[in-house]
């Protein structure tokens, strides 16, 4: 799908410290920075989502000739992002938003921006990209921070071009005023921006139906979709019920860069031929995962999969390919937990397997196994195994509940695991000397340690199968 993305474009910075002491010079906090992080913010953030929802995108948009527009510039490029609708300024500021947080918690943000409107030269830049280009885009995604790239006559030829070429054009709005958005397929503003827009307090039921009909009608719109925090998501259009999404239950950190998640989902489904209740729906899931990361970021399809799959209590929801697995397990350790990897094969699971897995779930929060492919048991244990083929391994192991996530990998150590993963916990069997533990340097260089756990006596797969012949 190719989507067209118009918008405020910035960097959010992110300082990530410890937060000890109290300043002697005033009643602050002093915090020691031990990590920074810059990423694409604003309509920034809507692209590099989209982009990892599998989208082609372009952007069209104004930027500072600065070096904060370089490096987003850059940014965007290794995105791979089509740049023909990227224009500059030469008095413009980039806009840059720098957060510090400690403890999990955000401290102080920062903001340095340009907030007055483009250029004439600027708006007839855009407006030609816009004509010339539009034809040929599956979905138009408007992200208003109101930083001034977005003028009134710019909108009006957005929402006028998607109306004429049947493309949708989705809205994620800003200000009190909507009258600049009429004629846009789709508006996605939360419970609080709906209330200022609509001028009616949104206090149940029927004061949202009542806000929501009034934006309906002024602004011409196909379609409305409030987000309400806690409460999910309510999708009205005209002369159809509404549909009321609820909200999955879940532990909040940060709330930044959601609504991001939702346009950006909402309008990748629409691209592809979802009607507006399923799109919501899938909308409604990524935000859920969204709030559960700190900063802006992105949801990646195969977490939206896992999403779903746990709340269909479905094992094959843990077994994750290792781009996605290392993605998922940094999320959690900046959530604070620690995390713990074992490996092996794991062949005709038994007793001994599953009580040294508990143990080694107890050295921490969260239970990683790296699991041996068939390929990798045959050349470790001869080539009458595996017993038990890989998928079905996995599947079984996935079922216990001391195991959060597994991997499976073809080589004949897990280095290239344990160097993805980053664990702060590297179990391994007792039969094991501490300088044969694979991966050890790895671990112990980022502060982490190594455990030997010994196994039950006398339970191995061997001794199985050998009772197995000896009796049968």
């Amino acid at each position: 799908m190719r989507v067209l993305v118009l918008g405020d474009l910035m960097l959010d910075e992110y300082l990530w410290g410890r937060a000890e002491r109290i300043s002697p010079e005033a009643p602050v906090q002093v915090v020691e920075v031990v990590r920074e992080d810059l990423r694409l913010g604003g309509a920034g953030n809507v692209v590099h989502n989209l982009v990892a929802l599998g989208a082609r995108v372009s952007i069209c948009s104004v930027i500072g000739a600065d070096p904060n527009g370089a490096v987003l510039r850059q940014a965007l490029q290794e995105q791979g992002v089509e740049l023909a609708g990227l224009f500059e300024e030469a008095e413009r500021k980039t806009s840059k938003k720098t957060r510090v947080i400690a403890a999990n918690q955000q401290i102080v943000r920062i903001d340095r921006e340009s907030r007055s409107e483009v250029t004439e030269h600027s708006q007839k830049a855009m407006l030609a990209y816009l004509e010339a280009n539009a034809p040929g885009f599956n979905v138009i995604v408007v992200s208003d921070y109101l930083k001034g790239v977005l003028t009134p006559e710019v909108l009006a030829a957005v929402c006028r071009t998607g109306r004429e070429l049947g493309t949708p054009v989705v809205v994620d709005p800003k200000g009190s005023d909507y009258v600049k958005y009429r004629g846009a397929t789709l508006l996605t503003p939360n419970r609080k921006e709906a209330e200022i827009a609509s001028g009616v307090a949104i206090v149940d039921q029927q004061s949202l139906e009542t806000a929501a009909a009034r934006l309906l009608g002024s602004l011409e719109l196909d379609a409305l979709l409030i987000t309400r925090s806690e409460a999910g998501m309510s999708l009205f259009r005209s002369e159809l019920p509404a549909v009321h999404i609820p909200t999955v239950a879940r532990e909040v950190y940060d709330v930044t860069g959601a609504g991001d998640t939702v346009i950006s989902v909402l309008s990748l489904g629409l691209a592809c031929g979802l009607k507006l209740p399923e799109a919501a729906w899938v909308a409604n899931v990524a935000a859920g995962i969204a709030v559960g990361k700190l900063g802006t970021s992105v949801v990646l399809p195969q977490e939206i999969v896992a999403e779903v799959g746990h709340s269909q209590k479905d094992a094959d929801a843990k077994i994750k390919n290792l781009d996605v697995l290392s993605h998922l397990v940094a999320g959690e350790r900046a959530r604070g937990k620690r995390v713990v990897f074992t490996n092996g094969c794991f062949d005709l699971l038994h007793v001994g397997h599953v009580k040294y897995l508990q143990k080694a779930r107890q050295f921490g929060d969260l239970l990683v196994v790296g699991l041996n492919s068939d390929a990798s048991v045959r050349r470790l244990k001869g080539e009458r195994r595996p017993l038990i083929e890989e998928s079905e391994r996995a599947h079984i192991l996935a079922a216990l509940d001391c195991i959060d996530f597994v991997v499976l990998f073809d080589e004949d150590t897990p280095v290239r695991v344990i160097e993805a993963v980053q664990p702060d916990v590297l179990v391994k069997g007792g039969d094991y000397s501490l300088d044969q533990v694979v991966g050890r340097e790895i671990v112990e260089a980022r502060g982490g340690r190594v455990e030997l756990v010994q196994f039950v006596d006398g339970r191995s797969t061997s001794r199985i199968i050998e009772k197995i012949l000896a009796s049968y």
